[in-house]
């Protein structure tokens, strides 16, 4: 029988979100998210990753524009925090399952990128207001960008 790395990841995160299961944090790469020591909404964005079972390193600088401009984020597409997972950027408020899917799939794009900060997105969310409607890009070298997933 032949499986996808996909299927088999849907398939084991479907059986470990069941009420009483916890994925094993260990088990998922490690995520080191910069960001400013003083922004809550970057703090909230940590814990839905850690939430979804991903090991987070946080990491506070004054400046997240340098680690931007090293790792290749186009300005266009620049938000509030940048983080680094085995091998990919993210840029932005993008939800963990859709990371699982990069990961999984493992396209030839530098990383994935929710522009701005959508309300509604991971860490955007707004108790009695409607989420934005928002995609979640990826992005290359060149700064070409294309649409991940729309939310």
């Amino acid at each position: 029988m032949n499986i996808s790395r996909r299927a088999l990841l849907g398939g084991f995160m479907a059986m470990m979100s069941r009420p009483g299961r916890h994925v094993v944090a260990a088990s998922r790469p490690l995520v080191t998210v910069y960001k400013s020591p003083t922004c809550g909404c970057c703090t909230l964005w940590v814990a839905h990753l850690k939430d979804a079972g991903f090991p987070v390193k946080a990491e506070d600088v004054a400046d997240v524009a340098p680690i931007k401009d090293k790792h290749g984020v186009p300005k266009g597409l620049a938000s509030c925090h940048t983080a680094l997972v085995d091998g990919y950027v993210i840029e932005g408020h993008v939800p963990a399952d859709l990371i699982d899917r990069l990961l999984a799939d493992r396209p030839r794009v530098v990383g994935l990128a929710v522009p701005g900060m959508p309300l509604g997105s991971p860490g955007m969310e707004a108790p009695g207001r409607a989420p934005e409607r928002y995609q979640i890009l990826t992005f290359d070298h060149s700064g070409r960008t294309g649409v991940f997933a729309t939310r």
